[in-house]
Protein backbone atom coordinates (compact mmCIF):
# COMPACT_ATOMS: atom_id res chain seq x y z
CA UNK A 1 0.00 0.00 0.00
CA UNK A 2 3.11 2.44 0.55
CA UNK A 3 4.23 1.93 -2.92
CA UNK A 4 1.06 3.65 -4.27
CA UNK A 5 1.23 6.21 -2.29
CA UNK A 6 4.75 6.93 -3.45
CA UNK A 7 3.72 6.18 -7.51
CA UNK A 8 1.16 8.82 -6.72
CA UNK A 9 3.12 11.09 -5.09
CA UNK A 10 5.96 10.82 -7.65
CA UNK A 11 3.13 11.20 -10.75
CA UNK A 12 1.75 14.07 -9.05
CA UNK A 13 5.55 15.55 -8.67
CA UNK A 14 6.05 14.86 -12.56
CA UNK A 15 2.68 16.29 -13.79
CA UNK A 16 3.04 19.28 -11.96
CA UNK A 17 6.24 19.98 -13.70
CA UNK A 18 5.01 18.90 -17.16
CA UNK A 19 2.67 21.84 -16.18
CA UNK A 20 5.10 24.38 -15.38
CA UNK A 21 7.29 23.34 -18.65
CA UNK A 22 4.10 24.05 -20.56
CA UNK A 23 3.55 27.14 -18.77
CA UNK A 24 7.14 28.50 -19.26
CA UNK A 25 6.92 27.80 -22.94
CA UNK A 26 3.90 29.63 -23.28
CA UNK A 27 4.77 32.60 -21.85
CA UNK A 28 7.99 33.04 -23.20
CA UNK A 29 6.71 32.99 -26.67
CA UNK A 30 7.59 29.17 -27.77
CA UNK A 31 4.25 29.02 -29.78
CA UNK A 32 3.70 32.23 -31.15
CA UNK A 33 4.10 31.54 -34.68
CA UNK A 34 4.70 34.72 -36.63
CA UNK A 35 5.95 33.38 -40.02
CA UNK A 36 2.61 30.85 -41.27
CA UNK A 37 0.05 32.94 -41.12
CA UNK A 38 1.67 35.32 -43.28
CA UNK A 39 2.89 32.68 -46.49
CA UNK A 40 -0.48 30.65 -45.65
CA UNK A 41 -2.17 32.44 -48.72
CA UNK A 42 0.54 31.36 -51.02
CA UNK A 43 -0.30 27.78 -50.83
CA UNK A 44 -3.18 25.91 -52.57
CA UNK A 45 -5.54 23.81 -51.54
CA UNK A 46 -5.28 20.39 -52.11
CA UNK A 47 -8.61 18.41 -53.49
CA UNK A 48 -8.94 15.07 -52.40
CA UNK A 49 -9.74 13.15 -56.02
CA UNK A 50 -13.16 12.23 -54.22
CA UNK A 51 -14.32 15.26 -54.38
CA UNK A 52 -13.06 16.23 -57.53
CA UNK A 53 -14.69 13.44 -59.02
CA UNK A 54 -17.58 14.05 -57.68
CA UNK A 55 -17.69 17.93 -58.61
CA UNK A 56 -20.05 19.14 -61.51
CA UNK A 57 -18.44 19.87 -64.39
CA UNK A 58 -18.69 23.49 -65.53
CA UNK A 59 -18.76 23.02 -69.05
CA UNK A 60 -21.75 20.74 -68.35
CA UNK A 61 -23.61 23.45 -66.77
CA UNK A 62 -22.84 25.70 -69.66
CA UNK A 63 -24.17 23.48 -72.10
CA UNK A 64 -27.81 22.65 -70.46
CA UNK A 65 -27.70 26.52 -70.46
Amino acid sequence: MEVIIILIGASLLVAIGFLFAFLWAVKSGQYDDKYTPSVRILFENKINSEEQNNAPDKHEEIKKN
